[in-house]
C-alpha cells in the first residue's frame, strides 16, 4: 500500500505555507503561501487552512504546525494570534479566551474530513531534519524564536524557554525576532545568534543543533565559521517536509 498524501502546514506570524508531500517528502504541487491575517479568531485560521487545501492535491492526512504551546492537539498559548493586528501588537483578551484550551485538532479534523496532526510549529521542523540520535535540539529563526527538543528522536515535552529573559527583561524572542534582525541588521543580528548558541550550549549540551526558519539563511559567514561542528544550518524548507515524518517520529 502506497504511503498516504499529507497536507502540511507551517503557520507563522507574517505568513501561511502548504504544500502536499508524499511519503518520501516529495511535492506533489507548488507550495501555496498566503500572508497571515489579522486578527485572527480559530475560525479564520481553519478557514485559511481550508482554502488553502482546495488549491493543493487532496491529501488523506494534514499536519499543522503553529507558534507557541500545544499539548495533544490542544491549543494551551499561542503568542501571536491573541494579538489585534499581528506579532507585538495589542493583545485582543477576547482573542485569549477564543484560543485558550482550543482543540485545533478536532477542529481541523472536523473541517478537511482527514486526521489531523497539530503541533508546535518548530517540533514539526525539527521531525524534518534530526537524525533521530542522540539528543539533538532545533531552534527556529522567524518572527520570534521557537525550538524543540528531541532525544534519541523522541520528542521532549515542549518548553517555551525563548520565554525567558535573557538581557533587562527581553525575552530570547523578542531579542532574536525579526523586529531586531531588522533593526540591527544582519551582521550584528548574527552576532546575538552566535552570543545565545554559546550561552544555550551548556544548558543542553546537545549532540547536535540545527538552526532553521527563514531567518537561518541570513547569519553571515563569519558566524557561521564560528558556530561549531555541532552546529547544522537546515532549510526552511523542513517546515514542510517534516508535516510527513512527524507521523512517523511521534506518537501521541
Amino acid at each position: 500500500m502506497s504511503a498516504p498524501l499529507t497536507l502540511a502546514v507551517d503557520c507563522g506570524g507574517s505568513g501561511i505555507k502548504a504544500n502536499v508531500l508524499d511519503g518520501a517528502g516529495t511535492a506533489h504541487a507548488e507550495p501555496v503561501r498566503v500572508p497571515t491575517p489579522y486578527p485572527l479568531p480559530p475560525e479564520r485560521l481553519v478557514g485559511v487552512v481550508a482554502d488553502i487545501a482546495a488549491r493543493l492535491p487532496r491529501a488523506s492526512r494534514v499536519t499543522l504546525g503553529m507558534p507557541g504551546m500545544v499539548r495533544h492537539g490542544v491549543v494551551v498559548h499561542t503568542p501571536h494570534y491573541v494579538t489585534r493586528s499581528g506579532p507585538r501588537s495589542r493583545v485582543d483578551p477576547a482573542l485569549v479566551e477564543r484560543w485558550r484550551s482550543l482543540d485545533v485538532r478536532a477542529v481541523l479534523q472536523e473541517r478537511l474530513g482527514v486526521p489531523a496532526l497539530v503541533l508546535n510549529d518548530a517540533e514539526v521542523h525539527g521531525a524534518g531534519v534530526i537524525a533521530s540520535s542522540g539528543l539533538e535540539l532545533v531552534l527556529t529563526l522567524g518572527t520570534g524564536l521557537g525550538a524543540a527538543l528531541f532525544d534519541g528522536g523522541r520528542l521532549a515535552p515542549h518548553l517555551e524557554w525563548s520565554r525567558a529573559p535573557v538581557r533587562r527583561g527581553t525575552s530570547y524572542d523578542a531579542w532574536l525576532g525579526e523586529p531586531e534582525r531588522r533593526r540591527l541588521g544582519d551582521g550584528l543580528w548574527s552576532r546575538r545568534v552566535l552570543t545565545a548558541v554559546e550561552a544555550l550550549r551548556p544548558v543542553f549540551w546537545w549532540d547536535r543543533l540545527y538552526l532553521g526558519g527563514g531567518n537561518s539563511r541570513r547569519l553571515t559567514r563569519s558566524a557561521l565559521d564560528r558556530l561549531g561542528d555541532d552546529v547544522v544550518v537546515v532549510p526552511n524548507s523542513a517546515a514542510l517536509t517534516g508535516g510527513v515524518r512527524a507521523w512517523d517520529l511521534l506518537v501521541d
